[in-house]
């Protein structure tokens, strides 16, 4: 037990009840599973409560990490909930390959493209992980959801992310201090080209700082340069591993490595975007 997160309170509990509550009136649902901490607790409380009417699906592509997908897999083995996997093609979309600001918006529409005809058929909700912390956040991806009809049943029962990490463990669940992430295209500047290999050397330069115990990180992708972003607190020890990671990341094809002294924030490439151009 990660003695950092704090056993799940009566009013935790309470929400955790309603969500419930709202996945068995919605009879059936496809869980969209990233095997991230919300999208993990969500598959997880839909099987409890709604046993194989609930399906959790992954969508596979290029934007998502392989070993993110082999830790989707394995924790839907484990829980022991339906677990499918669908193939996404939003790098074949013009839309979102040239890397706009709304990006996200067309791989959502993408995957919820994906989904529908199996959830119509099923006569099932597409249920997304969205929670009240993303309130107020430019999500792009949450408007394409809900134009096809997706539902937010962690939002609809109020719950956080604090409340998801402590009623995770509370499940036994791997992924209650799971840090936070995003798709692999979030490391590429908006108005930068996405493409298979680029996705590619940012997938296995993360991986290579994982299995170094980095567990928190990004390797922002700009063309010719890797910036390498870690907590703050971590940075000397990276820098210990300096040579390693040098030749490991030169090899995967970048010219230059780099190391961001403000250390590991999420969103890092809106900052230029927010001050705009010199």
């Amino acid at each position: 037990m990660n003695a950092t997160i704090p056993p799940p309170s009566p009013e935790v509990r309470a929400r955790q009840a309603r969500l419930e509550e709202i996945l068995r009136g919605y009879g059936k649902v496809l869980v969209a599973y990233s095997g991230g901490v919300d999208s993990s607790y969500l598959a997880a409380v839909a099987h409890r409560a709604l046993g194989e009417r609930a399906v959790a699906v992954t969508a596979q592509s290029e934007s998502l990490a392989p070993e993110e997908l082999e830790e989707a897999k394995a924790l839907a083995a484990r829980v022991g909930f339906a677990h499918e996997i669908v193939r996404t093609g939003e790098l074949n979309d013009p839309n979102y390959a040239s890397n706009p600001h709304n990006r996200c918006y067309f791989c959502k529409a993408e995957l919820m493209n994906k989904l529908f005809d199996a959830a119509d058929a099923r006569g099932a909700k597409i249920a997304l992980g969205a929670i009240v912390d993303d309130l107020g956040d430019f999500r792009p991806g949450e408007a394409a959801a809900k134009e096809r009809g997706a539902v937010f049943p962690l939002r609809e029962a109020g719950l956080t992310k604090a409340d998801i990490r402590s009623l995770s463990q509370e499940m036994g669940l791997p992924t209650a201090d799971k840090p936070g992430g995003a798709c692999l295209s979030s490391r590429i500047p908006f108005g930068q080209e996405v493409t298979a290999k680029k996705l590619n050397q940012i997938a296995e330069s993360e991986a290579l700082l994982h299995r170094m115990g980095f567990r928190e990180c990004r390797v922002r992708h700009h063309e010719t340069i890797a910036r390498i972003e870690v907590p703050a607190d971590r940075l000397a020890g990276l820098l210990e591993r300096r040579e390693e990671i040098l030749a490991a990341l030169k090899k995967l094809g970048f010219v230059y490595v780099s190391l961001d002294l403000q250390g590991l924030r999420s969103g890092s490439l809106h900052e230029a975007v927010a001050r705009g151009p010199s």
